[in-house]
């Protein structure tokens, strides 16, 4: 149990437009929104910060990372922040921390969201995340950790910007249990790759109607389809429908929640 809990808390904020921003360890109200959304759409993060902080009369204690459409991230850390405090930045990001046992936590999450490039950005995000942990972390130990990812119309059902957010309040390895929820929520929430799609018809159909059936979703004449979203809508796998075809994600997972049914072998 952490007496000092409230004072820990640490603000990530994203918008549905082109910028972010984080505030910390004093985090401010205009995190909802300001930072990501203050000054001309294009302005520039350093522009953004500097203003924030000149109107900030706790600027001393505040720290701020503000990433923009495009060029460099910016990063603020006030002098009366606790140590290790401290920031990195470069081209499209920002990384920076407060109450860390060094400057090798921020060196850490930054080369580790470098060399991740080729990653899903959530999943980017929390190798980072991972990578400051392992060097160090907070000095206090660990308890709590937070993601947040916007884009325009990522949300459920294309109804919010929010892609993903999650938290891990109390836990005693939060980074791995944050990653456990994201693969969660991917599995859940992320829409399907076009290129991976398979047409439900033939072998694939017959073996996805036998493990429905075998699910209690029994099949009609009509084919498996109606069945498969009658099951995908319990399983909260709606998102992942497509008409006429199926996720491969989709049906790794009916393999592994239905009993065991062999899978149709091919044509010889």
């Amino acid at each position: 149990a952490d007496p000092e809990r409230e004072h820990r808390q640490l603000g990530v904020v994203g918008a549905g437009g082109p910028g972010a921003s984080w505030t910390g360890p004093a985090c401010h109200p205009w995190a909802g929104g300001g930072p990501a959304t203050a000054g001309p759409r294009r302005a520039a993060a350093d522009d953004v910060v500097a203003g924030l902080i000149a109107a900030d009369p706790e600027r001393e204690h505040r720290q701020l990372g503000v990433v923009g459409a495009g060029g460099p991230g910016a990063s603020w850390t006030g002098p009366a922040c606790h140590p290790w405090a401290g920031g990195r930045t470069g081209d499209g990001w920002a990384a920076q921390g407060n109450v860390l046992t060094g400057p090798e936590v921020v060196d850490a999450l930054a080369d580790a969201w470098l060399a991740g490039s080729t990653m899903p950005f959530a999943e980017r995000l929390v190798a980072a995340l991972r990578a400051g942990d392992e060097a160090g972390g907070d000095r206090r130990g660990r308890q709590s950790a937070g993601l947040l990812v916007v884009e325009r119309g990522g949300g459920y059902g294309g109804r919010s910007d929010v892609l993903v957010d999650l938290r891990v309040d109390d836990h005693p390895d939060p980074v791995t249990e944050l990653g456990r929820l994201l693969a969660v929520h991917t599995m859940l929430f992320s829409r399907p790759d076009p290129a991976t799609l398979l047409d439900l018809s033939g072998a694939v159909a017959d073996e996805v109607a036998a493990l429905l059936a075998a699910l209690g979703h029994p099949v009609t004449g009509d084919g498996p389809e109606a069945a498969l979203t009658s099951w995908a809508g319990l399983e909260n796998l709606e998102e992942r429908l497509v008409p006429g075809r199926i996720d491969p994600v989709v049906l790794t997972h009916l393999r592994r929640v239905s009993p065991h049914v062999p899978a149709p072998r091919a044509a010889s």
